[in-house]
């Protein structure tokens, strides 16, 4: 059933299964995210945590997609492999393959994931205990995402053979050619290439560059002319973290373009509107901030259209924003920070500072395709794939009018009545940002999306501003 972990350096080594510990017994799969792969000229199924939370990777057998969903922390090791057994059955799939699903190989699984951290229980118990640690202690959060981004950019010039040193020295300046090369090109005939003044706030995606660089640089490169703030608040997307509402985070970033320090000042304003109890929401689950790309990747932007070359970027203080339409804008359990008393709290801590205070959103809008679960393939010319994107960008228009008008309750009660029939992820930034200033104008500056060329996924976002 699985992958020998020894031929695999990305799989760690499996703990023996215990039948004796409750976690073996009836195990509880973290929320992971399956990759079809080629090992050893097999075909496998590579799961990782999209947390990040654990860094390994485990490769199993692709028989493992009938067994996965039945580790919910309620089953018995014998009664997942029966119910996996019937699953695979229903499928057609093999008779020689449905026979290998025995509860002996599902318990060498267990250990395997146990081991990886994918499990609920005390090995997961421990890495978080450690993780929160390690992160309690530091001044600032390091690079992740982005210092990915600025290796493969030397990569592309160097070859496969570039060094980490190469990647040290040249990355930096890589970066912000092609941070340049993408503003040019989304402003060259832009009839207004820079904003008059800082705006107050400011609308990007929260996804990768490859899909979102044209609206990061649509925002930013407005920015390069115009009086530096002195502080940034960015709002992001929880996207697999645990809070259940706003998560808050006193730490500062780094990007390989330099670094953005924590404002205090700021969060001492903050804490003071907040009170001691609402606080304490906010900073229970800080972990979600840790490899959390929604922030991560506009540190960079900031360091290069703020800072220089020097790299002395302005002080920042980063929050996670829940999806306000899962439980009609209350926190999931109705124990989170929620999005109304934080608005309110951080509205009344900017006025209170001295300077310019830049927020920025950052939340992109539908995620449609195969990939996040829709039938119809998006490539190609075909009446379905062109129904569904005109779709997209028919609901995407609808809300970015209310979006445009300031109607922050609107747009929550809108999605909420539709089911966010297209996967927005950014509904809790952007309306934690309305709120925020009161805004009663949202100036949109441009919208795209992007797609894969096999037409399996596609995602929306626009550039926007609160001028």
């Amino acid at each position: 059933m699985t992958t020998d972990a020894n031929t695999s350096p990305a799989t760690p080594d499996p703990v023996k299964y215990d039948p004796a510990l409750d976690h073996h017994a009836r195990p509880k799969l973290r929320p992971v995210q399956g990759m079809a792969m080629k090992h050893n000229e097999q075909q496998v199924l590579g799961l990782r945590d999209p947390s990040q939370v654990s860094r390994e990777m485990v490769m199993i057998s692709p028989l493992a997609q009938f067994i996965l969903p039945l580790m919910d922390g309620k089953n018995t090791v014998e009664n997942i492999a029966a119910g996996a057994a019937a699953n695979a059955k229903s499928q057609d799939v093999p008779a020689q393959a449905v026979e290998a699903i025995t509860p002996e190989p599902i318990q060498e699984l267990v250990g395997q994931l146990d081991a990886a951290g994918f499990l609920e229980g005390p090995n997961f118990d421990a890495l978080m205990e450690r993780l929160q640690s390690e992160f309690d202690s530091a001044e600032n959060l390091p690079p992740s995402v982005t210092a990915d981004f600025g290796d493969a950019l030397v990569v592309k010039d160097v070859g496969e053979e570039a060094t980490d040193e190469q990647k040290a020295e040249q990355g930096p300046a890589k970066i912000r050619s092609t941070f340049d090369e993408w503003i040019k090109t989304a402003l060259d005939k832009a009839a207004d290439p820079s904003f008059d003044d800082l705006p107050k706030a400011i609308f990007a995606p929260d996804v990768d560059y490859p899909r979102g660089w044209v609206n990061y640089a649509h925002v930013y490169g407005r920015m390069r002319v115009c009086d530096r703030p002195d502080r940034v608040i960015i709002l992001g997307v929880n996207h697999y973290g645990h809070s259940t509402g706003v998560a808050l985070c006193d730490k500062g970033f780094e990007s390989p373009l330099g670094r953005s320090e924590f404002d205090r000042e700021l969060w001492d304003a903050l804490r003071a509107a907040l009170g001691p109890a609402d606080t304490e929401k906010g900073m229970k689950h800080r972990l979600d901030h840790e490899r959390e790309h929604s922030i991560e990747w506009h540190i960079p932007w900031i360091n290069h259209v703020f800072g220089g070359e020097s790299g002395k970027s302005p002080k920042v203080m980063a929050a996670l924003i829940y999806d306000p339409i899962r439980n009609n804008g209350k926190s999931y359990d109705g124990d989170g920070l929620e999005i109304e008393p934080f608005a309110k709290a951080l509205g009344s801590a900017i006025e209170s500072m001295p300077g310019r205070t830049l927020i920025v959103c950052a939340g992109s809008l539908s995620h449609i395709g195969p990939m996040f679960g829709d039938q119809v393939k998006l490539a190609g010319d075909e009446p379905e794939a062109q129904g569904a994107r005109n779709k997209m960008v028919e609901h995407d228009q609808a809300m970015l009018n209310i979006i445009g008008l300031g109607k922050a309750d609107e747009l929550i009660t809108s999605m909420q009545w539709q089911q966010n029939p297209t996967r927005w992820s950014g509904i809790g930034p952007i309306a934690a940002t309305i709120k925020t200033l009161g805004a009663t104008q949202v100036r949109n500056l441009n919208y795209a999306a992007a797609g894969d060329p096999q037409g399996m996924s596609m995602v929306s976002s626009f550039a926007g501003a609160i001028v």
